[in-house]
């Protein structure tokens, strides 16, 4: 394919141009479309449709079938028990709990998958899946394992329209995140536990807490705060005995008042969700939150109008993150063609071509696909940190980074360049903003499968 290889060489995927409104929407806020004309006539609305002012979340999701946090803990420690066990030959039980464990994540991968390529609320699945790199937890460890889907099914999706607080509970005593975090092998020094067993304290949850989930690395919080909240955060722990389950352990609490913030909080359970409604009410966390959406969503570094904007309806709704989420886009600034299209990850790259083809995720096409991902530099489920996947343009665009891309382009096009016509697809796809050399490059090109790669690896496709 060496004229495909001449026209788009990394470093000729620059911007694309400036788009109108049916484009911003469907590959700014979405993923892609196959077309635009069902939005053209108010993309605005199509939009904000998505994120309804009353009533309760949206149940888009079918999660019938598919393994809960219970049985992935279970099923995670019964591959770790195995492990340990000698390897004179790998027995039925080691057998058994591995093929569950992949069981878990492949069936919790494909479902996510399909449902972000079929949805007709994209702009809410993009919303949903920032929510879940925010609030970040990845299978780096063995306790994690089978526990990123569920985390996301269980703690996310059923707040993600809802209010931060409950939100910031549900996933920060998601047994995914006290596992990932180490909270829940955290006991205070001077509980009962901590007596008997002289272990101490872990400062992870609590650090990510302040630093990343709400108040932010300038959020006012010093190290003092830090030892105070994981102080607060010993006793919630994972029920491996019972229901693999989070709850509270009043043997692992650490006793006494502690004081955060300045604030005083009492002993007891009680204490983290007073913790949390005030963090989620503090002005650094409206700023922090206000700036990382505007960032995914618009630009990388976005107007100072449009993030205070954001901040100030997040305030003055107590965390309504509906509202937050018209504020967001429903802003002029967010509508602006004059940003730059950002550079979409690997997984949107990926889900942007199947869903713009219509094409589901069978067996093939998910192993294809996490393969590609992987490839391309995304190993799903793995963020490197707890800060999740990074999101500014520039930590995906190495040259190595961007010829894997065009590697991809032209393997995916040679396995579906039956799948439709590129010439068609991306006028369809893109409107008056497909560029005229985009167009006239696939318009060239020697066959379906060319066409289709120029198209997917085209300044257009590439960014958001």
């Amino acid at each position: 394919m060496r004229q495909f290889k001449q026209h788009h060489h990394p470093k000729r995927l620059r911007s694309p141009p400036t788009m109108h409104a049916a484009a911003l929407a469907a590959h700014r806020f979405g993923y892609a479309e196959t077309s635009l004309r069902a939005l053209q006539a108010d993309p605005k609305a199509w939009v904000l449709a998505q994120f309804p002012a009353t009533g309760p979340t949206p149940n888009v999701f079918d999660a019938q079938g598919l393994a809960d946090s219970s049985a992935a803990v279970r099923v995670t420690r019964e591959v770790l028990r195995a492990a340990l066990r000698p390897q004179d030959g790998e027995d039925k039980a080691r057998r058994e709990a591995r093929q569950a464990l992949r069981q878990i994540n492949q069936q919790g991968l494909q479902r996510r998958w399909q449902h972000i390529i079929s949805t007709e609320a994209p702009v809410a699945e993009r919303w949903l899946q920032f929510w879940a790199n925010h609030f970040c937890v990845a299978a780096t460890k063995g306790s994690v394992l089978g526990l990123v889907w569920p985390h996301e099914n269980e703690a996310i999706r059923p707040h993600a329209q809802g209010r931060f607080v409950d939100l910031l509970k549900a996933s920060t005593l998601h047994p995914a995140m006290l596992l990932y975090l180490d909270n829940a092998q955290s006991i205070g020094p001077d509980s009962r536990a901590g007596q008997r067993r002289q272990k101490g304290l872990n400062e992870n949850l609590a650090r990510e807490l302040l630093e990343l989930h709400t108040l932010g690395v300038n959020g006012g919080y010093t190290q003092a705060d830090v030892t105070e909240t994981a102080r607060l955060l010993t006793g919630w722990t994972v029920r491996y005995a019972t229901d693999g389950k989070a709850g509270f352990q009043a043997t692992l609490h650490q006793p006494g008042p502690k004081t955060i913030l300045g604030k005083r909080y009492a002993e007891g359970p009680q204490a983290l969700d007073e913790l949390l409604i005030d963090l989620s009410r503090h002005p650094a966390t409206a700023r922090h939150i206000a700036t990382k959406l505007a960032r995914h969503f618009v630009t990388d570094d976005p107007p100072t109008a449009l993030v205070d904007a954001v901040a100030t309806r997040f305030r003055a709704s107590d965390g309504d993150l509906r509202a937050t989420a018209h504020a967001l886009l429903e802003h002029p600034l967010a509508w602006s063609p004059a940003h730059a299209g950002k550079f979409k990850r690997p997984e949107e790259l990926l889900l942007s071509a199947h869903r713009m083809l219509k094409l589901p995720f069978g067996e093939a096409q998910l192993q294809a696909g996490a393969q590609a991902v992987q490839a391309m530099g995304q190993s799903l489920g793995r963020a490197p940190s707890p800060q999740g996947w990074p999101d500014r343009s520039e930590d995906w665009l190495s040259p190595d980074a961007l010829f894997k891309r065009v590697q991809w382009a032209e393997r995916f096009a040679a396995s579906h360049a039956d799948k439709a016509d590129a010439r068609l697809l991306a006028q369809l796809a893109m409107g008056e903003d497909l560029s005229a050399s985009t167009q006239q490059q696939i318009e060239r090109a020697e066959s379906g499968a060319q066409a289709l790669a120029l198209w997917l690896a085209s300044p257009e496709f590439q960014r958001r």
